[in-house]
């Protein structure tokens, strides 16, 4: 399968789907996106698909505060640095099996970028 640039809603939507696709049937992430998202997943993917196209083809759709939404998951959840890192380590291998570019090292810049604040804000972790 050649690369593609990340350029329209169909190539984040193939980010978004193919990220979430891994990150449900990894054994230590899994867990957490399926008790938490449960049966809504119809609901979150379009809410993904807007916060990504916000960061990567400034869409200016996304509405929400990704670090509460967060605060509240680490409450009932508690994160630690595993979890994080291999948030990070998925997303970044599936930008990197997909896309090519200058929008898909933004993508991979931006995941680590706001994983890592998310990590020290949320669960106290550097």
């Amino acid at each position: 399968m050649s690369k593609k640039q990340i350029t329209d809603h169909q190539s984040i939507q193939l980010l978004v789907d193919s990220f979430y696709a891994k990150a449900r049937k990894d054994e230590l992430i899994g867990p957490i996106f399926n008790e938490v998202i449960g049966d809504h997943w119809d609901e979150h993917l379009p809410t993904m698909y807007k916060f990504w196209g916000d960061i990567l083809l400034n869409k200016n759709e996304y509405e929400g505060n990704p670090m509460f939404v967060h605060k509240q998951l680490n409450a009932r959840i508690p994160l630690n640095p595993a979890h994080f890192s291999r948030w990070k380590e998925l997303f970044v291998e599936t930008v990197q099996e997909l896309f090519e570019g200058d929008k898909a090292e933004l993508a991979k810049q931006r995941a680590v970028s706001i994983a890592t604040v998310m990590q020290m804000k949320i669960a106290g972790y550097q």
